[in-house]
């Protein structure tokens, strides 16, 4: 159990998890992306300006081969020197921050596709070549494990954000987006611009595409950790093992995984999938973290990784928030955020919209660096996810100027996560003097 502390003690590392009281989970109706008008791609850099301000004020501080192969087929760099204001429907395509509160920001998009363009943009604005990714990978927005196993490559050094695509085009949210990215490839990439799971549409003129075959999931990010071992060239410090048939509980993985390079592989409840079991089998020095409960990885499973691995060990929590503040709060080595204390970044998702794990990954991956965190409702924050909060708010004594911050990512739109629970969070975020004089 994590111990009661005063706010912004230190606190000693733990290896063992708090489970939150089991909230119920109404169901929400997916919500498909509104139709988008065209868009005139020059207004793209004045957008990229708009958000650096926004985030400022918001935070503190043709031949091809398959199976990984490189296609010679780049995205044009955006045109035209801004000097229009961006129109509503662009920045609302985007998913730019619409509403940001002074330790909250918003990524308000209908849908992943347009959340994971406007994140996409804010971790790399593109108004300067620096400011641009050398990849970006694509995946089907259907796809959820697929692009959360692909959220690894956003980790060092290849650094590439998602976006989605179909099988049949690529989405206008995401091709404004891409263009805007402008990606060329690097050394650190294999020189690839794009890295593309499964069969997704490409943009026109696309550039060197390495291309992952998709399977189920299993077979998916087995093929992406063999990518990853061969960009990074070294084997990964740890494994993630995730639920192919609990997404809520798989969320949490792709932050981790864009964070800290360690890749995510899949398995069934009751069974361990041979391509998982291939790859532990190729590492079997690397320990391994089994993240969700019983339910969605069973004992047996966890025994049989147990006979590969070095070690295996599992973080969970009972219902998805509480598996979200789970891995927030472990450390094991090296491994786990260790987010225990005020001085940090988060981000916050709806638990049943798994694709927007993987579109906020790259949040995870810079600025300020934090986990991912679930909420289960529109309106109300989860009483575990509100004690979390509580537990890790920011206070002073005597100067505000040198104390810890905290900064929260909202992802989604309003019928995601409200205003007035954006506003609670606001609220548990914000610095508080405590003890001295009044």
């Amino acid at each position: 159990m994590i111990p009661k502390r005063p706010i912004n003690a230190d606190v000693p590392s733990s290896d063992e998890n708090e489970e939150a009281p089991e909230p119920k989970q109404p169901e929400r109706d997916k919500r498909r992306p509104k139709p988008l008008a065209p868009k005139l791609l020059a207004l793209l850099v004045v957008l990229a300006l708009v958000f650096i301000v926004v985030a400022i004020v918001g935070s503190s501080g043709g031949e091809e081969e398959s199976g990984g192969g490189v296609t010679t087929a780049a995205p044009s760099p955006a045109g035209g020197d801004g000097g229009e204001a961006p129109s509503p429907q662009v920045a609302e395509t985007l998913a730019f921050p619409t509403f940001a509160t002074n330790n909250t920001t918003r990524i308000g998009g209908s849908s992943p596709t347009s959340n994971a363009a406007g994140v996409a943009l804010a971790v790399f604005p593109s108004v300067t070549d620096a400011q641009r990714p050398a990849a970006v990978t694509l995946v089907a927005e259907e796809d959820w494990a697929g692009a959360i196993a692909a959220s690894v490559l956003m980790a060092p050094p290849v650094r590439s954000p998602v976006l989605f695509s179909s099988h049949d085009e690529l989405p206008e949210g995401s091709e404004e987006a891409l263009a805007a990215l402008s990606p060329q490839g690097n050394k650190a990439t294999g020189g690839a611009s794009l890295f593309a799971i499964g069969s997704v549409a490409l943009p026109d003129g696309a550039g060197a595409v390495t291309r992952v075959d998709s399977g189920d999931a299993a077979a998916t990010a087995a093929q992406i950790a063999t990518l990853r071992d061969r960009l990074s060239g070294k084997p990964p410090a740890h494994f993630l093992v995730a639920s192919s048939s609990a997404p809520d509980f798989a969320m949490p993985a792709a932050a981790w995984a864009a964070r800290s390079g360690d890749p995510v592989l899949f398995t069934e409840a009751k069974k361990l999938p041979a391509a998982t079991s291939a790859i532990l089998k190729q590492h079997p020095k690397v320990p391994v973290f089994a993240l969700g409960p019983e339910a969605a990885i069973g004992k047996g499973v966890l025994k049989e990784i147990a006979k590969i691995a070095k070690q295996a060990r599992r973080v969970a929590g009972k219902d998805p928030v509480a598996n979200a503040l789970a891995l927030a709060r472990y450390r094991r080595g090296s491994f786990g955020w260790n987010v225990n204390d005020p001085g940090h970044g988060f981000v916050l998702a709806r638990s049943d919209s798994p694709a927007d794990a993987a579109a906020a990954a790259a949040l995870s991956a810079s600025g300020t660096w934090g986990p991912l965190l679930l909420s289960d409702d529109a309106g109300t924050l989860p009483k575990a996810l509100r004690s979390y909060f509580l537990d890790v708010k920011p206070g002073y004594t005597t100067d505000p100027t040198r104390a810890f911050y905290n900064h929260v990512w909202v992802i989604g739109d309003q019928e995601a996560i409200g205003v007035g629970e954006q506003a609670e969070v606001n609220e548990l975020a914000e610095l508080v003097k405590i003890g001295g004089e009044p």
